[in-house]
This record gives C-alpha cells, structure tokens and sequence, in this order.
C-alpha cells in the first residue's frame, strides 16, 4: 500500500490528548461533568448544555452495546479495499456515551443490536497513534 492510500489516522489535539494517551496504554478515558452529573464524549472544554468549564477526566470500563451497525460489502473508501465487509458500528458505553467504531473479529451474521461489545486496541502499522476498537464480548 502506498502512502496516497494509507487509511486516515485521527490527529489527537491538545484537548483530545488524554483520551488518546489512555488508549495507548490500553485504558478508555472519557470526560466527565460533575454539573452534568454525566460522562462526556467527544472530548471538549466546556460542558454540553451547561457551558461550564468542570470537565474532569475519569477512566471508565470500556464495555458497551452495540446499538447500532452497518454492513460495508464495498470498500468505504480506496483505503479500506483489503476490508470488505467492512464492520461499522455504534457502541454505546456501560458509563453512557456513545462512539462510532470499527467493529472488528466478528461475523456479520452474528451482528445483533443489543449485544455486548468489549474494545480491543489496534495500532496501526507504522503510526504512533492506538485506536479503539470493538468485538463480541465472550
């Protein structure tokens, strides 16, 4: 593969920094608003709804539910042809938000709204960056 089809890697930001600092060592932290009395995620400054500036980072257990997925039989992109199907998913966390994801080591078939997902995560060949991941729970 060519570096003109290399898949997209996010670029972790200053705010984002320890979301992608935990899953480099294999742990999911996402934001928590104490004024929200709630988990946060995507990572931001101020707290949705209440714009106040309380946003704490708080480890969390990384089990979800799968409450949505896609079936890719065509590559999404150039990039993802070695992919197919491609599994897409949204998982969402025992803590309360959700996250789009690539599910991975799963048939299609046995893909069901409602099951439990556990993260599994990937580093990708030659990038300084871990991704995050989901599969069945066992």
């Amino acid at each position: 593969m060519t570096d003109a089809l290399a898949r997209p890697l996010p670029l972790p930001t200053p705010t984002s920094a320890p979301f992608w600092d935990g899953l480099r060592r294999r742990e999911v932290w996402v934001q928590y608003s104490p004024s929200l009395d709630a988990h946060v995620f995507y990572p931001r400054v101020l707290a949705p709804g209440t714009l106040t500036d309380d946003l704490q980072w708080r480890q969390i257990s990384g089990a979800a539910t799968l409450v949505s997925f896609a079936v890719a039989q065509r590559p999404v992109a150039p990039q993802f042809a070695d992919a197919v199907p491609h599994l897409l998913g949204v998982v969402q966390w025992t803590e309360g938000p959700r996250l789009a994801t690539e599910i991975v080591g799963v048939d299609p078939a046995r893909l069901r709204i409602g099951m439990a997902m556990a993260p599994v995560f990937t580093e990708p060949e030659g990038a300084d960056i871990t991704l995050l991941h989901y599969t069945a729970a066992e």
